[in-house]
């Protein structure tokens, strides 16, 4: 395998000259890759769209129609759930604050958690309402808390769905009940879910419980793979006459994560079944790895000037790379480095790029930074470092 594996250098770097012209050694270069793993056209699904990611690295697998502008049904408490988790995260509430039930959050009709009104009740309690039970009325009664009301919650919501960078998503409400200017899409559902995964893994855990019981009331997840497959752990289904049947839904095999949406199905159990073509599409064919992990050192170039001589380079977050099964071999690396770097240099300061090739495709790309800071040296260290920057430069001038 040409990539290195975590906390070694890459074997295939960047080689700075005057005009930084990146070379990959010859040895490396001319090397005979393995033959291809042959992959099938990924399933077709009876869905409106559908789309498959990796949670790791973010590449996406398989997508149909992905940016459809869908109603999303009860996906919507995706984002509800979020926001409860983003608060708790912020340590602006906790699990143990208690939410007085309104009369409007008490009426509010669809899929109940069947909360009453008047009532004090746990964000923890409202929650799992949301997430297991997909209470409208733990909905409404969360986002009256948090923003005053469902119309000034929903304006949250949109802020942070362009914040997230979710392109095709309107809310109007917290529940996902029918609305014309309520719409998602299965692209930016599974980068919501990314979020939830990625963000407050302390709380995803909800998620796979099976069942939720309130006020002597048992009800269970509406995600029928969390009985079928023990590696599905969420995330949520929907349904509305107008949006039909929808499901996204998360699994972990060994040390994979994929992600999958499908909506406009038919019927529970086609949401079910459409989404195990998805993932077992994608846990067969490929494979996700850890390429290298945050704060490695991946480099360390000259640096003039500092009160060091050389600067440690790496990556801020790990680098995961989704490719197909056996083709790992395939894998090189190179690292683009910003030349002539002069101290004060500070840490976290973007120095260059890595870049990833799977055979001639460039399949991933991470900024490298500065994993420390470097100081200006002495008057003394910084004439010294300006009579050598001249020689070698003039040195490399004359053999580049």
């Amino acid at each position: 395998m040409r990539v290195l594996f975590r906390n070694h250098r890459p074997r295939v770097m960047s080689v700075m000259l005057l005009s930084l012209v990146l070379a990959i050694p010859q040895a490396l270069a001319q090397a005979v890759p393995t033959p291809q793993t042959m992959i099938p056209a990924p399933p077709q699904i009876a869905a409106k769209s559908w789309f498959l990611m990796d949670a790791d690295s973010g590449r996406v697998l398989v997508e149909h129609n992905a940016d459809e502008r869908l109603p999303p049904a009860s996906l919507t408490k995706l984002m509800t759930a979020y926001l409860v988790e983003r608060e708790l995260d912020r340590g602006n509430i906790s699990l143990d604050d208690t939410v007085r039930v309104s009369e409007n959050a008490w009426r509010t009709g669809g899929s109940k958690m069947f909360i009453e009104v008047n009532n004090d009740v746990a964000i923890r309690d409202l929650l799992y309402g949301i997430i297991i039970a997909s209470g409208n009325d733990a909905s409404v009664a969360v986002a009256e808390h948090l923003a005053g009301g469902e119309a000034p919650f929903a304006d949250l919501m949109n802020q942070h769905a362009t914040r997230l960078g979710l392109q095709n998503t309107n809310f109007t409400n917290a529940t996902g009940l029918p609305h014309p200017e309520q719409y998602s899409s299965a692209r930016d559902m599974a980068l919501l879910s990314r979020y939830i995964i990625n963000d407050y893994p302390e709380h995803y855990a909800i998620y796979s419980e099976k069942y939720f019981t309130y006020s002597d009331i048992r009800q269970p997840n509406r995600n029928r793979l969390l009985w079928r497959d023990p590696t599905v752990d969420g995330l949520k289904t929907g349904w509305t006459t107008e949006a039909g049947y929808g499901l996204v839904a998360s699994a972990k095999r060994d040390d994979m994560r994929l992600i999958s949406v499908v909506m406009g199905t038919s019927s529970e159990e086609a949401r079910a079944q459409e989404t195990q073509k998805l993932l077992s599409y994608g846990f067969r064919y490929y494979e996700t790895m850890n390429l290298y992990e945050q704060g490695a050192v991946l480099n360390s170039p000259r640096i003039w000037g500092g009160d060091k001589n050389e600067l440690r380079l790496g990556v801020d977050e790990d680098v995961f790379m989704t490719v197909p099964r056996a083709r790992n071999e395939e894998l090189s690396a190179r690292l683009d480095i910003r030349q002539d770097m002069t101290a004060p240099i500070s840490q976290g300061e973007r120095v260059g790029t890595l870049e990833v090739r799977l055979g001639d495709d460039i399949v991933g790309e991470q900024p490298l930074v500065a994993l420390e800071s470097i100081e200006e040296g002495g008057i003394f260290k910084r004439l010294l470092d300006q009579v050598r920057r001249f020689f070698s430069n003039l040195v490399g001038g004359w053999f580049g």
